[in-house]
């Protein structure tokens, strides 16, 4: 057992909340507390009502998110903003989100762990998003096909491409969630490669006129990655365990 005083705290610090620009319904940090005590952790990458029905099977918990759930800013505690409340407030559950910060940070971030995992060198941040780069750009050498099946294999699920650069791959951008009109940045940048979550209709033709390989990993999949970092690193760090809880939109 932990407490949510230590966790919570711990965790500004270390994704830095004080200090990274985001939209104003982010809300990062804890939007709901508990009694205190903290006995396992889970994450997760929106806090929807099917995420806080599992997370509230036990008392005591502390969900992780990617998106939290104030981003209308003032309203009326009605329908399912009100049964989350009961939810949470019923099973003691308490509730942190992380939103660009979580974007953004250099080793648990959702663009650290993509281009970790494919083995993305000398890496150097880009893509500015309310002040401050939240993706990447860097070398990787390998074929788009190969790219492709080894994204598919780690995300679980087929992905979108738009085929506007070359088969052999020199230089990627990465940048997670819903940022594919960066594709042009990308190419200004030197990328023949884009990884991006999803993007507006435009951008694949975009992409093909710009010469760049476009691929859309999809929103929720690319924002997987850094919430699963984040619990495993609190678990290890306070001794707690901690699960996934997986609820995919398939965009």
């Amino acid at each position: 057992m932990a407490s949510l005083r230590s966790i919570t705290a711990y965790l500004d610090r270390l994704l830095a909340h004080d200090r990274v620009g985001d939209y104003p319904g982010a809300h990062n940090g804890l939007q709901i507390e508990n009694s205190g005590a903290i006995t396992r952790i889970c994450a997760a990458v929106d806090a929807c009502e099917a995420v806080l029905k599992q997370a509230t099977q036990e008392s005591g918990t502390l969900l992780l998110v990617h998106h939290g759930m104030l981003w209308n800013g003032a309203q009326t505690f009605t329908g399912a903003l009100r049964r989350k409340l009961q939810l949470a407030f019923t099973n003691d559950l308490a509730l942190y989100s992380s939103h660009l910060p979580l974007d953004c940070h250099a080793t648990l971030g959702n663009n650290a762990q993509l281009a970790s995992l494919l083995g993305v060198q000398k890496r150097k941040p880009a893509f500015v998003a309310k002040g401050q780069p939240i993706g990447f750009v860097g070398a990787l050498s390998t074929t788009r096909a190969a790219l492709v099946r080894k994204l598919e294999l780690a995300l679980g699920g087929r992905l979108h491409v738009a085929p506007g650069g070359p088969e052999r791959i020199r230089k990627v951008g990465i940048c997670s969630g819903g940022s594919g009109s960066e594709v042009t940045q990308a190419a200004e940048l030197g990328c023949d490669t884009f990884l991006c979550g999803e993007g507006p209709h435009h951008t694949y033709t975009l992409a093909e006129e710009l010469g760049v390989n476009l691929i859309y990993a999809g929103h929720y999949a690319t924002e997987t990655l850094g919430v699963q970092a984040l619990a495993a690193h609190a678990g290890k760090k306070f001794r707690l365990p901690w699960r996934f809880i997986d609820h995919p939109t398939g965009l």
